[in-house]
């Protein structure tokens, strides 16, 4: 058992803390907000993961797992500190990693003992360099600090999933004992490691993320060409599916990728390059199709109906997929702004977003038009004009055609995530349009 701290309390960070705590290991999280740490001593995760919380309120009961503001009494006897804070994107497409500094000087004024840093935030290569220099540059008692990279794979929706039963861990580090500390961490969890050196696995998550996003983007992009010749794209990734080369995952046509990694990833790695005089193509068209894709369906109805003013538009589903409550970069959101222009009365329904969808969206009047959030499906389609799906929830799934026509004034659906057999909307006389088919 390994006495563990873990900065940061995001998707990241919790998940890890929970999960390192669930395998055997005194664990203690740490967050800069009093209210979130209170929450989550309830056993109430300020995330919406499924699992989560069973696991929380399980592993505070053994006292194996801790929150706290405290960040010098979290660090000074930890073994292993893992840095889970957010990197958001900047402007210019670079990570900012401006929590990560704080973390590292609170590090360094905090240790009184030798201790391995593990970075599990994606940061750009090099980073875990910088940071273990800057540790030591700002050391105010005279222990030894090695940095190591761990980068997570975890899928939202699915992330305590992914911890416990990974495909592999991926360590990163510069020295054998290292490695070997690293590797006793993660001896409970029974699961295949991959070690190399610290830049490798910096890259290794980009690339990954990366191309999963290239995945989606050439299926999409494919999508919208079998639109124009006549082709499904059900079929043809059916047919690709049996491919074992390909594989069966990410080959679901829709109106783009969204959330805290790819759109991020796919823009860090792009402006990586161009740092180092080298530009990647492949990743720069990914970004060009995804930014496109995700207001196909709103060009494709602005092209259909003569406004958008006064008129009630329903909108199911608010995240970026489903699973999450987790709104950052969701098609969703850039369909909304354009629809709120256009003055169109939007009447929204997602089972878990509309907190956080409240926060970006006011509930009201914006600009010309005004949103409204409600509990069912059946309030958001009752004398709806237009109807446009932007998340794969299981009760819109499930939704029986039929109800389109009854409820809505025009049974006019605009379907990002082709949830629906085309005959049978075509049989209950709804006019219908999906994404490459």
């Amino acid at each position: 058992m390994k006495k563990i701290a873990v900065a940061g309390t995001g998707y990241v960070g919790l998940v890890a803390g929970v999960c390192f705590a669930e395998v055997g290991h005194d664990v203690t999280c740490v967050d800069v907000d009093e209210k979130k740490v209170k929450l989550m001593e309830s056993g109430t995760s300020p995330i919406y993961e499924e699992g989560l919380e069973e696991l929380m309120k399980k592993n505070n009961a053994t006292g194996r797992l801790r929150y706290t503001t405290d960040y010098r009494a979290a660090y000074c006897q930890a073994d292993v500190i893992f840095i889970g804070v957010g990197t958001p994107e900047l402007p210019n497409g670079d990570a900012n990693l401006s929590y990560i500094a704080t973390v590292c000087r609170q590090i360094a004024e905090s240790v009184e003992k030798d201790c391995l840093v593990v970075v599990k935030s994606t940061v750009p290569i090099g980073t875990n360099d910088k940071v273990e220099q800057f540790i030591r540059d700002f050391l105010v008692r005279d222990v030894k600090i090695e940095v190591a990279s761990n980068p997570e794979f975890l899928a939202q929706g699915t992330a305590v999933r992914d911890t416990l039963h990974a495909a592999r861990i991926i360590i990163g580090t510069q020295s054998k004992e290292a490695e070997q500390l690293l590797r006793e961490v993660y001896e409970p969890f029974g699961l295949p490691i991959v070690a190399v050196k610290r830049r490798s696995a910096e890259m290794i998550k980009y690339a990954c993320n990366d191309f999963l996003a290239l995945k989606i983007s050439y299926m999409n992009d494919i999508a919208n060409l079998c639109e124009l010749v006549g082709a499904d794209i059900e079929d043809v990734a059916k047919g690709m599916s049996y491919d074992e080369r390909i594989g069966s995952r990410f080959l679901n046509a829709g109106i783009g990728f969204g959330g805290s990694c790819f759109p991020k990833d796919t823009k860090a790695l792009k402006y990586l390059a161009k740092q180092y005089g080298y530009e990647l193509r492949t990743i720069e068209a990914c970004v060009e199709v995804n930014t496109r894709q995700k207001t196909r369906l709103f060009e494709k109805a602005k092209s259909r109906m003569i406004t958008f003013q006064d008129l009630k538009v329903a909108v199911l589903g608010l995240t970026f997929k489903a699973g999450t409550d987790d709104l950052r970069e969701a098609p969703s959101s850039e369909n909304i702004k354009l629809l709120l222009e256009q003055g169109a009365h939007i009447y929204a329904y997602d089972p878990v977003g509309v907190p956080r969808a409240k926060l970006e969206f006011p509930e009201g009047k914006l600009g010309r038009g005004e949103i409204h959030y409600v509990t069912t499906i059946e309030e958001a389609l009752k004398e709806a004009a237009i109807c446009f799906i932007f998340t794969e929830w299981q009760d819109i799934k499930e939704l029986p055609a039929a109800e389109f026509k009854n409820k809505m004034r025009i049974p006019l659906v605009y379907d990002g995530r082709n949830l629906y057999d085309i005959e049978k909307m075509k049989e209950e006389e709804i006019e219908y349009y999906s994404i490459g088919r």
